[in-house]
């Protein structure tokens, strides 16, 4: 049996690509913005930045998405 509840925090994975290209996106079709997921980490297995490879519709491609602090 679970001796206790998992310490599991929210956390919001940011497209790092939108974030650098975010000046140059004048020549882009689509509208200028920042794409964002939400999921899950327990920190005291994993206590640094997570960092995932994920779909940014704005990129339009696979993109790190890496951890922010809200």
């Amino acid at each position: 049996m679970a001796k206790g509840k998992d310490k599991r925090g929210k956390v919001t994975l940011e497209c790092t690509g939108c974030v650098q290209n975010r000046v140059n996106n004048k020549k882009k079709k689509k509208s200028a913005g920042i794409y964002r997921y939400l999921t899950q980490k327990n920190p005291k297995n994993t206590p640094s930045p997570l960092e995932l490879r994920k779909f940014c519709p704005y990129c339009n491609k696979h993109t790190i998405h890496g951890e922010i602090k809200e």
